[in-house]
């Protein structure tokens, strides 16, 4: 009976099938589809599965990439410049030989092991903080965040859906619905062919759509995990649901089994440790029973317990298997569900794996599709790992979601009844909040598949969300002038402490430089993080580390943190985050320009956006004392300050000399909203001191860096000095968005800003690979791209994403999306870099970083369509007040 059905399900599934799937992106001969346009196909939708929105990222089972780019590495840098940095290279290569050969630690930006780019990534399961699970949109449980902010990119391939037809008694189908073909498990049915399925994504819900070759019968997988603006419980729970909707277009009913089996572990050494051990399950509350499976690690460090489930009702049997040997041929397993289309386990637990040994588990459920009926089968994954160490094992830590389900490791069956209970009212939340841009007909498709998929990364990021204890004190006692913090500020204590890092590759919390375009995400979506996470940078601010330490760039001794400036980041996940702030020692960031001024901005645009007059007034001392430390880098007093000829801000690769566009602007921008802050809070002598402060400069700004079409990139006499830079208008970015710029605010002349768009989407975007790839960050006057540094000749998508919504800003709506999508096509169509977005990639080859935070800014798009729309007689979609 195996080998039959075996033969069938494999004789029907060559890769003769699909048509309309092969139309769309099958490799036929030596010809393939480009991937954008196979996108653009897909765009509209299609007739095949369930309830498969119109708008998202889709894409064929079967579809292959062309482009094959790598990470930027040592051997990419031109001569030139690893000369200018050759005393960097030497430093970190030192650093980085004691941080891993003798400290046994992860460095914290690992030059020498990048990742290297798997096109293979779908969105991830699981809320906010509390770890994720990314599923491959082929179907690959292939990327681990359990561990806070640490990875494993091991794809797991024993975690998979199975699914079993059966016919008047007899099985008639049973296949792995996976494309791969692994050399273990090799008694089951592997190979499903991808030209009859389809992944599509609109974050955070995916559809796979499986039509089962020659069997009339179509499945549509619905992963849903329960990321819902301003609620701030379910969105921070650490589960995935799969709802699985059956389709029987056959004349005759069918009984159809579909199998979860997962492994013990990530796919890492520590599966062999041993200590595994599994046991069955049943919850039921409130008339609600779910069975399953739990399997629970031993794991060296952060034990946690991972659950499969399937939900009962009325005609559907679940069965499981405890435990089965996921290194061998898998017979036993499979020939179980073949036989009856059930899993027949032995009761009780599992007994505890072996050193050396790896187990897994499975859980079944079954039941009957009547003839041209539908059925539904639903399955929930959730993983409970309540308290956390972070690397330096300082500190034990409660999740927040433990707030809720309890922190003694024993709340798998209740995350999973609660998921499989709660799932559809989730849905109709995502739905009230994504229907309103879905539905306007005025926004591209592009840019809706955009705006909700780039949000994978507040909860793919490494993310971490505590409870606080009573007794946490953020300042330590420390007050600096009249106010200063609470001990224990109110949204801390009522929605906890918040953390997301930089980037996967760039391990290092609240980066605040790179924050300040990703956090338009969090402030309009889950205003109370976007709070407490401002109140720990303004405690840090606080604070002194007078630890000295050398800095790799200039092989200076400076100390870790200085007080009254913003640090760069709030630590590494690898050791104690928040008590050790500042794990980036590339600069010495005490002396960054920018840090302080993105503080003052976000502090401003977070109470516009929320009105709270608590947090402005906590915040308005610490704003003085980082304006204060500002002022000393206005060494002439024209109101304007000047950058130290160093890369001393967040484009840390590429040196600035006097007053700059950005830096400049930025500055500009600050004192106005001091001014505004100052006015609100009848503050009279700092407003007149800063009015003063930002008419000179002002003055300053345009004397000096307007050349009659655009800013200038510095004042310096180098030959790059009058670059066109995209990212020259931030200032006006942010003003604008505090609703500000107008009047007695006006920062920037109207008629200069147009003009140096203009200019910017003339030369940095249609004059950079013909307007398909977004803005590249610095352009020479004559068309050329500017190659005076490693950071100059790099698209960086956040930056894209945020040039875009100051286009929009400014009335130029068409450039503004132009821009925007070249970057959304080149990095999710052409590069296969879904759910894994880079920081940066060049025109050519090239790619750097991927998994980051600043493309979060795209954000900043919809604030800024929300703000005109009016103008633009498109819907009022604003969710922030």
């Amino acid at each position: 009976m195996r080998r039959s059905a075996r033969s069938a399900s494999a004789g029907q599934s060559g890769c003769g099938g699909w048509a309309e799937c092969m139309r769309r992106g099958k490799k036929m001969g030596s010809v393939e589809v480009p991937s954008t346009e196979l996108m653009q196909e897909y765009a509209g939708g299609g007739s095949d599965g369930v309830g498969v929105p119109r708008f998202g990222w889709r894409i064929c089972l079967a579809h292959q990439f062309r482009e094959q780019r790598k990470p930027f590495e040592a051997s990419d840098v031109s001569l030139a410049h690893m000369i200018d940095h050759l005393g960097l290279g030497i430093r970190y290569l030192k650093w980085w030989y004691r941080k891993t050969r003798i400290e046994k630690r992860a460095p914290f930006i690992d030059s020498f092991n990048s990742i290297p780019l798997r096109q293979i990534y779908g969105a991830p399961l699981g809320g906010f903080g509390g770890g994720t699970i990314t599923r491959g949109w082929r179907g690959e449980f292939c990327r681990w965040q359990l561990n806070p902010g640490m990875y494993s990119y091991d794809t797991v391939i024993e975690n998979q859906f199975t699914v079993c037809l059966r016919k008047n008694g007899q099985t008639i189908y049973q296949q792995v619905l996976s494309v791969e073909r692994p050399h273990k498990l090799q008694s089951w049915n592997w190979g499903y062919c991808g030209e009859y399925g389809f992944y599509h994504a609109l974050y955070p819900r995916a559809w796979t759509v499986y039509k089962l070759p020659g069997q009339n019968v179509t499945l549509t997988c619905r992963q849903i995990s329960p990321i819902i603006p301003h609620n701030y419980m379910d969105t921070s729970l650490p589960v995935g649901v799969f709802m699985w909707e059956i389709e029987n277009q056959n004349e005759e009913d069918l009984e159809v089994a579909l199998m979860f089996t997962l492994r013990n572990g990530i796919g890492t050494k520590d599966d062999q440790k041993g200590g595994h051990w599994n046991e069955p399950f049943h919850f039921s509350k409130e008339e609600e029973d779910i069975s399953g499976v739990l399997l629970h690690h031993a794991a060296p460090v952060n034990n946690y317990t991972m659950a499969i489930s399937a939900r009962h009702k009325q005609g559907l049997v679940i069965s499981q298997q405890t435990e089965f040997n996921p290194n061998g041929m898998g017979q036993e397993i499979w020939k179980d569900l073949l036989q009856d289309g059930k899993l027949d386990s032995p009761p009780g637990k599992g007994k505890q794996s072996d050193k050396g040994q790896v187990i897994a588990a499975a859980v079944a459920a079954t039941c009957i599709v009547p003839a041209k009926k539908q059925n539904v089968v639903e399955f929930c994954l959730a993983w409970d790992m309540p308290k956390i160490y972070f690397g330096s094992r300082e500190k034990e830590h409660a999740r927040w979601y433990t707030r809720f389900f309890g922190t003694s490791g024993d709340a798998a069956p209740a995350l999973s009844h609660y998921s499989l209970t709660h799932y559809k009212l989730w849905e109709q939340k995502i739905d009230d909040w994504q229907r309103p841009i879905l539905e306007n007909g005025q926004l591209p498709d592009w840019y809706k598949s955009a705006l909700f998929n780039e949000l994978y990364f507040i909860s793919d990021g490494g993310t971490i969300w505590l409870q606080v204890t009573d007794d946490l004190n953020i300042t330590n006692g420390l007050t600096i002038r009249k106010d200063g913090l609470p001990p224990l500020p109110k949204v801390m204590k009522e929605y906890g402490r918040f953390a997301y890092l930089e980037g996967q590759e760039y391990r290092m919390y609240n980066t605040y430089d790179v924050h300040f375009y990703a956090s338009f995400a969090l402030i309009m979506l889950w205003p109370k993080l976007e709070i407490s996470l401002q109140y720990d940078i303004a405690a840090a601010v606080l604070k002194e580390d007078n630890t000295q330490r050398i800095h790799l760039m200039n092989g200076r001794l400076a100390k870790v943190n200085t007080s009254n400036v913003v640090p760069h980041d709030i630590g590494d996940p690898d050791d104690e985050p928040w008590e050790r702030v500042n794990a980036y020692l590339i600069h010495d960031t005490a002396d960054w320009k920018d840090l302080n001024l993105k503080f003052v901005l976000q502090v401003y645009r977070d109470y516009y956006l929320t009105d709270d007059v608590t947090f402005l007034k906590d915040m308005w001392s610490i704003c003085q004392a980082v304006m204060d430390s500002e002022l000393k880098f206005d060494t002439d007093g024209d109101g304007l300050i000047e950058n130290s000829g160093y890369a001393d801000q967040t484009y840390d690769g590429w040196a600035v000399t006097g007053p700059s566009a950005y830096c400049g602007g930025l500055w500009l921008a600050s004192v106005c909203v001091m001014c505004k802050m100052a006015e609100i809070l009848k503050e009279e002598e700092e407003y007149k001191k800063y009015k003063v402060i930002l008419e000179r400069g002002k003055e300053a700004f345009e004397r000096i860096l307007w050349n009659g079409k655009y800013y200038n990139y510095d004042s310096s006499k180098k030959c790059y000095a009058n670059s066109v830079m995209s990212d020259q208008c931030a200032g006006q970015w942010l003003v604008r968005a505090c609703g500000l710029g107008e009047g007695e605010y006006e920062v920037f002349p109207k008629a200069h800003i147009l003009s140096a768009l203009k200019t910017i989407f003339d030369l940095n975007v249609m004059s950079f690979a013909s307007g398909t790839m977004g803005a590249v960050n610095g352009m020479r006057p004559n068309g050329t791209i500017d190659t005076s540094s490693v950071q100059s000749d790099e698209v960086w998508t956040g930056v894209v994403y945020g040039l875009a919504a100051t286009m929009i800003q400014e009335g130029l709506v068409n450039e503004g999306f132009k821009t925007a999508e070249g970057t959304y096509r080149t990095v999710w169509e052409q590069l296969g870099m879904a759910f894994q977005t880079p920081e940066a990639y060049c025109k050519k080859n090239i790619y750097r970083s991927l998994a980051y935070m600043r493309p979060l800014s795209i954000w900043s798009m919809q604030l800024a369509l929300d703000q005109i729309h009016e103008q633009l007689d498109l819907p009022d979609t604003r969710i922030c007040k």
